[in-house]
């Protein structure tokens, strides 16, 4: 399973609504939207596991469209540089 990251999502969009927007390409192992502790919102971006080829095909037809007003980044997740932390 290949996990990829998608960002410029609008604060509106569920975990429904963006399961639904990949399900297109294939079957949705796992997602993960990424939301606000306080309202709830979405923070505009997030995750979904898909099979490889089912990733690529998602990528290939979802990077740098338009969802909701705004243009998506869709790519394979990078791996995070070892030592280095996020705001705390």
């Amino acid at each position: 399973m290949k996990r990829v990251f998608v960002g410029g999502l609008p604060a509106s969009t569920t975990e429904e609504s963006l399961e639904a927007l990949f399900s297109e390409f294939g079957k949705v192992r796992s997602l993960e939207l990424v939301k606000d502790l306080f309202s709830g919102a979405c923070k505009g971006f997030g995750f979904v596991g898909m099979e490889g080829h089912e990733a690529r095909a998602a990528i290939a037809g979802l990077d740098g469209k338009t969802y909701e007003g705004k243009t998506l980044n869709v790519k394979f997740e990078e791996p995070r540089a070892k030592g280095r932390r996020g705001r705390r």
